[in-house]
């Protein structure tokens, strides 16, 4: 599964808006392409935001399992299970970024 494939299901998963499916949309190599290509910086800004997102709607699904709140315990632990794939692949995308920083910086020109 390659990691845009991953960064898709993470987003499908979380139930993003249509401006994240865009984000983490098919890429295409068509030249005419009539939209402007998205900054990498602004595609990892929003992916730590969805992170950010998944994590607190846990915390919320667990705050309303403990207090009584009505919360199900299959929706608190589905919740948990997003945020944490969510961390996994952040985590993921920053060791192969960190990873590839570290390959360039050796490169003898």
């Amino acid at each position: 599964m390659s990691m845009l494939t991953a960064m898709q299901a993470v987003a499908t998963a979380s139930g993003g808006s249509s401006s994240a499916a865009g984000a983490f949309g098919p890429l295409s190599l068509d030249s005419k392409q009539s939209t402007p290509a998205t900054p990498f910086g602004d595609l990892m800004t929003d992916a730590v935001g969805q992170v950010t997102s998944l994590e607190n709607q846990a915390r919320t699904a667990v705050d309303g399992l403990m207090t009584g709140a009505g919360v199900d315990v299959h929706e608190a632990m589905i919740a948990g299970q997003k945020a944490s794939m969510a961390f996994e692949l952040a985590l993921a995308v920053h060791n192969k970024a960190v990873q590839a920083y570290q390959q360039v910086m050796g490169m003898q020109f």
